[in-house]
């Protein structure tokens, strides 16, 4: 935990001492007088308990701990800048478009909240949302369309030149209308009875589903419907005895009402991780930082 002594002016000081390398430049770069100055390096270094500086002949220079001490200093002033910076940025008043890719799963259960509380932070930034497959989402995030895409890592072969930052892990589940027939003899070797909303290739969950088939010895379903759009599946479901299969996000709150019902099949190797996804080569815009922070705030709260 930081020590609440701690000031930015001891920050501030220490730094341009440091850039300065004389402590009469300093005070003048910071409009004080030297022993100002001079009492607030002593300060900080009396809170962190070792000398930072060695004063000589050859004006200032730094001890081991000052060396690391200002290392994080210097990022602390330049990520306080970068945020000032966003707050101008974000102060221009409709000119800020972030552009976000989500996924069905989490478009449907994290986007909603996300928006929230990311239009309470920025209001005056415009949030475009598109969602759709893995792989057109992370096509368009390539060719620079959308900032960045929020959704389950790909396979490895669609994630080639991408980065990938974890939040959560997310199951594949099974899912029926209430009062499904094959709710009163759960068996998975039964599902081909029925017509199975399945995902389709480039999907991020098709391997998944495939491998937990495979897994339970499920063969080859004879009527496929393939979609990954949240809309289908839970209309279709509920007016059918169909079956689908679709990340626990995208059906999560019509479960939780029970007008859906999760079949109780063993989807333990279907666990997979959702996460951020932007371009190695793009620079963290001040619009996107502050959309991390409002999915971090979001995730802090227990989901339904």
């Amino acid at each position: 935990m930081i020590d609440r002594r701690i000031k930015f002016r001891h920050i501030q000081c220490f730094v341009e001492i440091v850039r300065q390398r004389s402590m009469k430049n300093a005070a003048e770069r910071l409009f004080l007088t030297q022993p100002a100055i001079s009492k607030t390096l002593k300060e900080l270094e009396e809170i962190i308990g070792c000398d930072l500086l060695v004063r000589n002949r050859g004006g200032i220079s730094l001890t081991r701990q000052g060396e690391i001490f200002l290392h994080f200093a210097e990022m602390s002033l330049a990520a306080l800048q970068q945020g000032l910076d966003g707050v101008e940025q974000i102060g221009l008043g409709g000119k800020v478009t972030l552009a976000v890719g989500a996924l069905p799963s989490v478009a449907a259960r994290l986007m909603p909240e996300v928006a929230q509380e990311f239009s309470e932070l920025a209001p005056e930034v415009t949030l475009r949302i598109t969602d759709g497959p893995h792989g057109y989402l992370i096509d368009l995030l390539r060719h620079g369309q959308l900032d960045l895409v929020i959704g389950r890592l790909g396979q490895p072969e669609t994630m080639k030149g991408i980065t990938f930052t974890q939040l959560y892990n997310e199951y594949v589940e099974f899912v029926v209308r209430a009062g499904h027939p094959l709710l009163d003899d759960p068996d998975m070797h039964r599902i081909g009875e029925w017509t199975v909303i399945f995902p389709p290739e480039g999907s991020a969950i098709r391997p998944l589903v495939e491998r937990v088939l495979i897994a339970h010895g499920v063969g080859e379903i004879p009527r496929k419907i393939e979609s990954v759009s949240g809309a289908f599946g839970r209309n279709f479901v509920r007016m059918s005895d169909a079956i689908w299969i679709i990340s626990t996000g995208v059906a999560a709150k019509e479960i939780a009402d029970g007008s859906l019902v999760r079949l109780p099949f063993d989807n333990a190797i279907t666990s997979g991780p959702v996460g951020l996804m932007t371009r190695p080569d793009s620079q963290p815009s001040p619009a996107g930082e502050i959309f991390r922070m409002a999915v971090d705030t979001v995730l802090s709260r227990p989901l339904d």
